[in-house]
């Protein structure tokens, strides 16, 4: 018997691709209703997901900006289109891309495939979301300095380290 203990692979998180940014999850069973079909809400979560995950890889720190009392995201509009089921097991690709940036918000869209690349992935999902950045009492105020800029970055593909 080999005594040797695995260790696991490393975490991978999500990676820019020109200007979008690419999320890969899979489907769980606790994503799914009894039919083995994702419950439509947990859409909304792979999307949350790729967003926190393109925002970190951007060096955006959403909870610095808490912490330091400058305020946080707020999604304030959210459209989505539901077009196919994701199933239990399936591997999903989440790619998100900026739309337009302003003072205080941004707009994301995001699409969700089934499979691993967007050339041979089935489109079960089309969203877009609108976030916007508020203070701690919750009125809308700028973002943090250098953010918009950052968003921008994205928006015209400019790549950060991963």
């Amino acid at each position: 018997m080999n005594n040797m203990v695995n260790a696991p692979p490393p975490f991978i998180p999500g990676a820019f691709v020109g200007a979008a940014h690419h999320y890969r999850s899979r489907v769980y069973f606790e994503d799914t209703d009894l039919s083995g079909i994702v419950y439509h809400a947990n859409y909304l979560r792979y999307m949350e997901r790729a967003r926190s995950d393109m925002l970190r890889l951007a060096d955006i720190d959403q909870r610095a900006a808490m912490e330091a009392g400058e305020g946080a995201w707020a999604v304030t509009d959210l459209a989505i289109q539901y077009r196919s089921p994701a199933k239990l097991d399936d591997d999903i690709l989440v790619v998100s891309t900026v739309r337009a940036v302003r003072g205080a918000s941004v707009i994301i869209a995001q699409r969700i495939f089934r499979g691993t690349d967007t050339l041979n992935g089935e489109i079960l999902t089309d969203g877009q979301v609108t976030a916007a950045f508020l203070s701690p009492k919750g009125r809308p105020r700028r973002q943090p300095a250098g953010w918009a800029d950052r968003f921008t970055a994205i928006m015209n593909g400019e790549t950060f380290p991963c």
